[in-house]
C-alpha cells in the first residue's frame, strides 16, 4: 500500500501519495475526504502519519475562498491524525484535484503488509462498502440527505482507531485498505500476494444505507466494471450471489476501511474492540488453501 524505508533498527519511514478529483460539492468536506484517503495507506501498513505536503491542482475559475476551504479541510483532518502539513505544491489544471504526500513511521518489526494471509485466517472489514454507487447516485440527486451524510462521514473518517486496535493484537497476518480497486480488487491483491484463496461471504459484507438500492437500480460507477473485468479470470462467483452484491464488492471506494486477515481468536477480539469503539467490525470471509480461483464469492 506504500513504500517503506528502514532508517534504523527501531524506525522505518512509510511514504505514500494520493490525490483525486472532487467526490462531493462541499470544498471543505472534499479536503477532509481527500486527506483521510491519503493518510489511510500509512494506517494500512501499521504506521502513524507524521508529516504531509499538499498536492493541489486548480482551474483559474476556482475562487480563493474555495481553495482555502479545500486546504482547511485537509489541514483539519491532518491535525486530527496528529500529522503536520508542511507546505506542498500547486499547479493550474482544468479540473480541480487535491490530496497529500504523506510520511509516517513504524517499527520495522510491526509493519503490516497486504500479503501474508494464511489458510484458516478470518477476514475482518472495518468500514461498510458503497461509496462509489452512492456518489454516483448523488450526482443525479437520487440519494437521501441522511444516506448522503452517512456516506460522507464514512469517507471522512480516519482509519486511525481501527489501525491502533489492529496493532494491539498479538498476531496479524495481512492488512490493506479498500480504495479504488474495491473490495474485490484489494482482496485479489492480498490473495495473490499470499499465495492463497480468499472466500468472501456476500451476505455478511456491511453496506452503507441505500447502497444496495442504488446497485439494484443499476447505478454503478464505471470503475466497478473495470475492477470486475480485471479480477474475473481469477474469480469464482456462486450463481446464488445477487448481481447487486457482486457489483458492490467491485465498487471502487473512496477512503474505505481496512481489510485484515488474522487468526480466528484474534479476529473475535478485534471485532469486539471495534464495536466497543462504535466502528464497523464485520467478519466477511476466510482464507483458504490456494485453488483454481484466487477469490471465491459465496
Amino acid at each position: 500500500d506504500a513504500c517503506v524505508y528502514r532508517v534504523t533498527d527501531e524506525i522505518a519511514a512509510i511514504h505514500t501519495v494520493d490525490f483525486f478529483t472532487p467526490v462531493v460539492d462541499d470544498p471543505y468536506l472534499f479536503g477532509q475526504i481527500a486527506a483521510a484517503n491519503a493518510l489511510s495507506d500509512v494506517y494500512a501498513m501499521g504506521g502513524k502519519p507524521a508529516v504531509a505536503m499538499n498536492l493541489l491542482c486548480v482551474p483559474n475559475c476556482l475562487s480563493k475562498e474555495t481553495i482555502r476551504l479545500i486546504l482547511k479541510g485537509g489541514h483539519d483532518k491532518a491535525v486530527e491524525a496528529g500529522c503536520v502539513i508542511a507546505g506542498g505544491h500547486t499547479i493550474q489544471d482544468p479540473e480541480p484535484k487535491y490530496g497529500l504526500c504523506v510520511t509516517g513511521y513504524v517499527h520495522p518489526d510491526k509493519i503490516l503488509r497486504n500479503a501474508g494471509a494464511k489458510p484458516g485466517d478470518v477476514l475482518v472489514l472495518t468500514k461498510p462498502l458503497g461509496t462509489g454507487v452512492l456518489t454516483t447516485g448523488a450526482k443525479a440527486d437520487m440519494v437521501s440527505p441522511s444516506d448522503y451524510n452517512e456516506m460522507t462521514a464514512s469517507m471522512a473518517a480516519l482509519n486511525a482507531k481501527a489501525a491502533e486496535l489492529i496493532q494491539g493484537l498479538q498476531e496479524v497476518h495481512a492488512c490493506t485498505d479498500i480504495t479504488g480497486f474495491g473490495l474485490l480488487g484489494h482482496a485479489y491483491e492480498m490473495a495473490a500476494g499470499s499465495r492463497a484463496a480468499l472466500c468472501l461471504k456476500s451476505g455478511l459484507i456491511p453496506l452503507l444505507h441505500g447502497a444496495r438500492q442504488m446497485a439494484e437500480m443499476g447505478i454503478i460507477p464505471s470503475g466497478a466494471y473495470r475492477n470486475m473485468e480485471y479480477v474475473r479470470p481469477h474469480l469464482s462467483l456462486h450463481p446464488s450471489v445477487p448481481q447487486a452484491l457482486a457489483d458492490l464488492i467491485a465498487d471502487p471506494q473512496t477512503s474505505g476501511g481496512l481489510l485484515v486477515a488474522l487468526p480466528p481468536g484474534e479476529a473475535e477480539k478485534l471485532t469486539q474492540q471495534l464495536k466497543a469503539a462504535s466502528l464497523t467490525g464485520a467478519v466477511i470471509g476466510r482464507v483458504m488453501e490456494r485453488c483454481d480461483a484466487d477469490i471465491i464469492i459465496e
